[in-house]
């Protein structure tokens, strides 16, 4: 079998067989160019589907919804808005999100029950259905119509993130597209966040949840910008089938590793843009935990290091103070040993079995200037390893949200 796993030049959720995808601007959002606030995923045929959704107390319907859709039914389209979140509106915001499917599924002509709805943006503020029932049919779907959906979800965001990679399975190539947004209220158990991953591989459902599940955990779920938990965070992957390959149905074949390693890269692709497009942010930091007792210790410690507000403004200030590091391990309360513990910043050595050595001061500072800010923490007590993601933390981040109405 071929393993190897090729990156799709302008890949994007159109990249998989059957897939076609459009956007447009209805004012949902301010005008600006290239701007959309809504977006339609749709499937010549029904996917199987599997997601996972916000652990926050507080949830929109569009994710209720969803999240009622995906446990009965094969999911064949996607509709997205951006601009207002669909939250904290009472009963109307329900009636909404079924209005919002309702039209979508007359549009396309398929049956309500099929179609997932995602929002995201301002809390508190009912959707403008009038634009809903206006817009939502003027959308036209192609095959190229990926990047203007990355475009419709922005929030707050600088950019577009979207990915696609290409594996064999049963020599038929199989894809695999992502997109997401997300740049604050960013915390782990995911964050304000949308992802949606479409392939025309065929699988069983049980199976593809377990995959997305275990991608979410390693991913999603170990990035930080702001330490805010959101009320909408949804990740789906549809999956329609038209690759032809065998149907995967067997979690220790080859072949279904060989996926869910290429749904692990969609994942850990669009976290790390997540992380890096931090409001008020310029640079990734990279916590990687290595030699821990569990590989959920190092989950926990990783993503402790970079939900640090201490540790985000010390790599703002570009200072090597690395007790805040080690501060952050032990909050983790996991396993370990002070006097075994190394710490390196890119690359570079600064603590020893527990304390501080001999290093050039301004060495640091001018890798801690880098676009990727990496942080080494060797335990020294087990086997396990971990990464998490997240920003710095800047004067920019604080004026922005200051004038963001929530």
């Amino acid at each position: 079998m071929n393993n190897k796993i090729e990156v799709i030049d302008n890949g994007n959720v159109c990249s998989p067989k059957g897939f076609t995808s459009g956007s447009i601007f209805s004012g949902i959002k301010s005008p600006g160019q290239d701007k959309k606030d809504i977006g339609i995923i749709f499937s010549e045929k029904p996917c199987v589907s599997a997601g996972t959704f916000t652990q926050n107390s507080i949830v929109s319907p569009s994710v209720s919804w969803t999240r009622n859709i995906i446990n009965s039914e094969n999911i064949q389209a996607i509709v997205a808005n951006s601009g207002c979140a669909n939250t904290a509106v009472g009963i109307q915001g329900l009636k909404d999100a079924e209005e919002m499917a309702k039209i979508t599924s007359k549009k396309l002509n398929i049956n309500i029950n099929s179609i997932a709805v995602a929002s995201t943006g301002i809390i508190g503020v009912e959707l403008p259905m009038a634009l809903m029932r206006k817009y939502i049919p003027k959308i036209e779907l192609s095959s190229n119509g990926g990047h203007g959906f990355a475009n419709s979800i922005l929030t707050t965001d600088k950019r577009t993130k979207e990915i696609a990679f290409s594996i064999k399975i049963h020599n038929k190539e199989v894809k695999v597209g992502g997109v997401a947004k997300g740049s604050g209220m960013i915390h782990p158990n995911m964050a304000t966040m949308l992802s949606f991953i479409t392939t025309d591989v065929d699988i069983e459902k049980v199976s593809l949840q377990k995959i997305i599940k275990s991608a979410v955990k390693k991913s999603f779920n170990q990035i930080s910008v702001d330490g805010d938990q959101s009320t909408n965070d949804t990740v789906l992957i549809i999956a329609n089938g038209l690759a032809n390959n065998n149907k995967l149905n067997d979690l220790s074949s080859e072949e279904t590793k060989l996926f869910s390693t290429a749904v692990q890269k969609v994942c850990t692709f669009l976290a790390k843009e997540i992380a890096k497009d931090g409001e008020g942010n310029n640079r990734l930091i990279e916590t990687e935990i290595i030699g821990a007792k569990t590989k959920n210790d190092a989950l926990l410690a990783s993503r402790y290091v970079i939900s640090s507000n201490l540790v985000k403004t010390a790599v703002y200030g570009r200072d090597p103070n690395w007790g805040r590091i080690i501060m952050a391990i032990g909050a983790s309360q996991i396993d370990l040993i002070e006097s075994k513990i190394d710490i390196f910043v890119n690359d570079i050595q600064i603590v020893a079995e527990g304390v501080a050595i001999s290093y050039n001061h301004q060495s640091i500072v001018i890798a801690m200037g880098e676009e990727v800010i990496r942080f080494k923490i060797n335990l020294n007590i087990g086997n396990k390893s971990a990464k998490a993601w997240g920003s710095e933390l800047t004067e920019e981040y604080v004026i922005f949200n200051s004038a963001y109405t929530t």
